[in-house]
């Protein structure tokens, strides 16, 4: 993957944020309509998206690849999750707020952001290592991400865990393994539904952009600590590591995407379901999400080129 093809997928995706921003401005896609597809894409369109990676074809991980993968996924959230308790730290905030960071922190957004992105611009193989993120993610946060942000006060749902982007992410896991074949019918079914994610996700990145207060999000100092250490400096020290351990160029590609993903959506739904502030996850998500559109593209030029 050149540096060229980085910059050009990147490309492909402002413009269609961008056609989510017109559609926005111009009415046509208004608050009730988003959340509307919101669903369709994250139960029905991601959840296709995955398995439609696996069924392709083009993924010829082998047994290895995929037990590699899991554990280095494993390792990977289990520093999140030490970073989530460092970061609140390292950028000062106050203790009513350190546990908002610690979610930002460990819940970026793999699966509707990430899955999309990385379909576009990384190579076939690497969308493994995404749907591995994923899996952990899920686990993770009806675990662990519940605890932090209750206090402790609020029991984990394990049922919650199996969302359809889990039950498919695991179930394309099983196909990868066991090299299945499905009907033709199954496996074009879930093609054309998958390949309405990347357009429809986008889109969807645009409307929340443009009716986000975006200046404000930008006059947060400490948010921009958080992208300097979060969505920048981690993923290059991952890239680093990595490369120092003798990973292959796919696992390389795929996990370094994943460490610079924005903050999530599920803490921010999450929160609300609660009754909590949420001022400071909205305006993380906006500001990171825009912001992500650069370092993204950056930082997946520079990685690339040195993993040629």
């Amino acid at each position: 993957m050149s540096t060229l093809v980085v910059l050009q997928q990147m490309g492909v995706i402002v413009i269609l944020v961008a056609i989510g921003i017109i559609l926005y401005k111009k009415q046509v896609v208004d608050n009730t309509v988003s959340q509307k597809i919101s669903v369709i894409v994250m139960d029905i369109c991601n959840p296709a998206l995955i398995l439609a990676s696996i069924l392709s074809g083009n993924v010829t991980a082998t047994h290895k690849d995929l037990l590699t993968s899991i554990i280095l996924g494993a390792i990977f959230y289990f520093g999140l999750v030490i970073l989530g308790f460092v970061m609140p730290i390292l950028l000062r905030a106050e203790k009513d707020i350190r546990r908002f960071f610690n979610l930002m922190t460990v819940y970026t957004n793999v699966g509707f952001i990430g899955i999309p992105v990385a379909r576009a611009i990384l190579p076939e193989n690497a969308i493994l290592h995404v749907i591995v993120c994923n899996v952990m993610y899920s686990l993770l946060f009806y675990t662990h991400g519940i605890t932090v942000l209750s206090n402790g006060k609020e029991k984990m749902n394990l049922k919650n865990v199996f969302s359809p982007g889990t039950i498919m992410a695991v179930i394309s896991l099983i196909v990868c393994w066991f090299k299945l074949t499905p009907p033709l019918i199954i496996s074009n079914s879930v093609s054309y539904i998958g390949n309405a994610t990347v357009f429809l996700s986008m889109v969807l990145l645009g409307v929340s952009i443009a009716r986000s207060d975006v200046g404000k999000g930008f006059r947060e100092i400490r948010l921009w600590g958080y992208i300097l250490l979060r969505l920048i400096l981690l993923p290059v020290a991952m890239f680093i590591i990595l490369r120092a351990l003798g990973c292959e160029k796919n696992a390389v590609l795929g996990f370094c995407l994943m460490a610079a993903m924005p903050v999530g959506n599920l803490p921010l739904i999450q929160s609300e379901k609660i009754g909590e502030d949420t001022e400071l996850l909205s305006k993380a998500i906006t500001v990171t999400t825009v912001v992500s559109m650069i370092t993204i593209t950056i930082l997946m030029m520079v990685f690339s080129y040195y993993s040629q």
